[in-house]
C-alpha cells in the first residue's frame, strides 16, 4: 500500500513539522514492516464484533465513563451527562468511503473517530482537534502504540510557555491523568517514518468535539482505553479534514530581560 501526505496548503504543510511535534513522546517502537504481516493486520484489525459482541446501536452507559484503575493511575469518572451525547462513544451506520473493516477513519471537521466494523457499521468516538491535527490529511498506519505515554514538549512550545520551562532538560513529562498525552497514544506512520501525528488521550473532557489549543487528536481517557484494545500495529488510518484552518498560534512569551526594558 503506498501512502501520501495531502497537505492543506503550502503555508500549512511548512507548519506541520512543528506542529505536529507538539505531540511528541517517547517511543520504543515496534513497527509492522513487512507486507505478510501489513496483510494480516488488515484482516484482523477489528476481530469484533463476534457473534456475543453487542451490537446494539445508541450511545454508552454511563458506566463506560466510570471513575477506573488503570494501571498504576486512578482514571476520574467522567460526567457523560454534561457532554453532547453525539460524541460519546456509539455504534453507528456507516457505510461511506468503501473502506475495509478495521480502517480507522478521523474525521476532524464533524469530531469523530470511526474504526469500521463488517457489515456497515462503525464505532464512533468523539473527539478534540489540536492545531497539529489541523495540519494535514492523507492516510498512515498505526506503526506504535504506547500505554501512558511520556510527553516531551518540543522547544518552539516551551519557548512560548513559561510554565513548560522545567522540561527544557529534555527528560519530559512523567506518565500520569494530568499528561496531556493521557493513558494512551497510537502513532501514525507513513512507511518507516513516524509522521509524529498522534491519537491520544487526554484528561480535558470538555475539549472534546472542540478545536483545541494544541495536540493532534484526543479522545477522553476512558475513549482511548477502549480504541487502543480495538485496533492493531499495522491497522490503516485514513485523517479527512474540513474547511478549517489552524487554530490561532500561541503567542510568543515575552522574556523577563525584555519586559523589564520595556
Amino acid at each position: 500500500m503506498s501512502f501520501s501526505l495531502k497537505c492543506l496548503s503550502a503555508g500549512v504543510a511548512a507548519l506541520s513539522m512543528t506542529l505536529l511535534s507538539g505531540c511528541a513522546t517517547s517511543s520504543n517502537t515496534v513497527v509492522a514492516q513487512n507486507p505478510a504481516a501489513a496483510a494480516v493486520a488488515r484482516i484482523t484489525a477489528y476481530a469484533s464484533p463476534t457473534g456475543n459482541d453487542d451490537r446494539s446501536f445508541g450511545v454508552a452507559p454511563a458506566t463506560a465513563y466510570a471513575a477506573t484503575v488503570d494501571g498504576d493511575f486512578a482514571l476520574p469518572a467522567i460526567p457523560s451527562d454534561k457532554i453532547d451525547p453525539k460524541y460519546l462513544r456509539q455504534r453507528v451506520v456507516y457505510d461511506a468511503g468503501g473502506y475495509e473493516e478495521g480502517t480507522v477513519v478521523v474525521d476532524t471537521g464533524n469530531r469523530f473517530l470511526y474504526v469500521i466494523e463488517r457489515g456497515g457499521t462503525a464505532m464512533r468516538y468523539g473527539i478534540g482537534v489540536g492545531k497539529a491535527g489541523f495540519s494535514w490529511a492523507g492516510e498512515a498506519k498505526i506503526g506504535d502504540k504506547q500505554h501512558w505515554p511520556r510527553w516531551f514538549p518540543p522547544m518552539e512550545m516551551i519557548d512560548r510557555r513559561d510554565d513548560l520551562e522545567k522540561f527544557r532538560d529534555g527528560k519530559g513529562m512523567d506518565p500520569g491523568i494530568n499528561n496531556p498525552l493521557g493513558a494512551r497514544a497510537l502513532y501514525l506512520y507513513q512507511g518507516n517514518k513516524d509522521t509524529l501525528y498522534r491519537l491520544h488521550g487526554s484528561p480535558e473532557w470538555r475539549s472534546i468535539g472542540t478545536a483545541a489549543s494544541s495536540g493532534c487528536i484526543r479522545l477522553m481517557n476512558q475513549d482511548i482505553i477502549d480504541l487502543y484494545e480495538r485496533i492493531p500495529l499495522g491497522a490503516r488510518v485514513v485523517v479527512l479534514q474540513g474547511s478549517e484552518r489552524l487554530v490561532d498560534q500561541e503567542k510568543p512569551k515575552q522574556s523577563k530581560r525584555r519586559a523589564k526594558q520595556s
